[in-house]
């Protein structure tokens, strides 16, 4: 087992037969865990993905540089006479917080090895670095097939549950199917894909039928709106395109308002895992599903996969 400690760009493993691996052989599951109540969770539908799909994993832990300044800037300060002791003071409080902090984060990456291990992940790393998460989440975006984060950051409460503050940004950025956690964890047994019909839908649908990660799973592909031929027809064809990878589909089609009307359709069929596509790029597409997608994040009380 190695772990990376990194200030600035991620470095590769070290390992002789990388040379002779294709690119999905490189590809790993990689757990994005911190202090918040979802971690042990993050760990549990990593190492799930793992197995499930027979690749390696990766445990990464990000300090944030703005909380955790490596070295405090005190330029602004030149020159203010007899506080410069003061500002010493401060400067060195600030180091051994950090201090403090990556040692916090080396402990935590401990336990979650631990933890994965006890699941049966064999090939697992650590890695940890001091920075931005999601510039370092895209420092190795070309070593991620799938990304893995908790709901929930690490200031919600009891009373007062709210998504990562980072987790849109994250979202935006990367181009790697993430799946977001809640609090607990549950062993996946069923899925259902949010699906509108455009040409991106069926982008997703492409994703799913050549992922083994749903395979064998009971599938609902459902669909938001009016019920009318063409949609029945869109339905049908995403059906087909998914008939040799995933178990048994249910196709259907629900009036009313997309974030309620999914989750009623979830806890009526009791599935695990709901699968939507993200943010748009045109300005009116990002407005109606951007703000979809943000809703639902809020809102998510299961597993919620988004594919870009």
């Amino acid at each position: 087992m190695t772990q990376n400690i990194e200030s600035g760009n991620f470095r590769r493993q070290n390992n002789n037969d990388n040379d002779n691996k294709s690119e999905d052989d490189m590809l790993r599951v990689v757990a994005c865990i911190d202090g918040s109540r979802s971690a042990p969770a993050v760990c549990d539908y990593a190492a799930w993905l793992s197995r499930h799909i027979d690749i390696p994993m990766t445990l990464l832990h990000v300090l944030d540089e703005e909380r955790y300044p490596v070295e405090p800037d005190l330029t602004g300060n030149i020159g203010l006479g007899s506080r410069e002791q003061l500002l010493t003071e401060l400067a060195d409080l600030d180091q051994k917080r950090s201090k403090l902090a990556l040692e916090h984060g080396h402990h935590l990456l401990d336990q979650a090895e631990r933890r994965v291990r006890d699941t049966g992940v064999s090939d697992v790393i650590k890695r940890q670095r001091h920075g931005d998460l999601t510039e370092s989440l895209l420092a190795i975006e070309n070593e991620t097939r799938v990304l893995v984060m908790g709901l929930h950051g690490e200031s919600s409460s009891d009373r007062d549950l709210h998504i990562g503050s980072q987790l849109e940004t994250v979202i935006r950025s990367m181009h790697r199917p993430i799946l977001l956690v809640p609090d607990d964890y549950t062993e996946p047994k069923s899925a259902m894909l949010a699906f509108d019909g455009s040409a991106t839908a069926f982008r997703s649908v492409e994703l799913l039928a050549a992922s083994p990660v749903f395979r064998g799973l009971p599938m609902h592909i459902v669909m938001i709106g009016p019920e009318t031929g063409d949609r029945w027809e869109h339905l049908k064809k995403a059906e087909a395109m998914l008939a040799d990878n995933v178990g048994e589909i249910h196709l259907a089609i629900r009036a009313g308002d997309v974030e309620p009307t999914l989750h009623a359709y979830q806890t009526e069929h009791d599935i695990d895992i709901l699968v939507m596509g993200a943010y748009g790029h045109s300005r009116i597409r990002q407005f109606l599903v951007g703000s979809t997608t943000t809703t639902m994040l809020k809102t998510a009380s299961k597993p919620l996969v988004i594919l870009r």
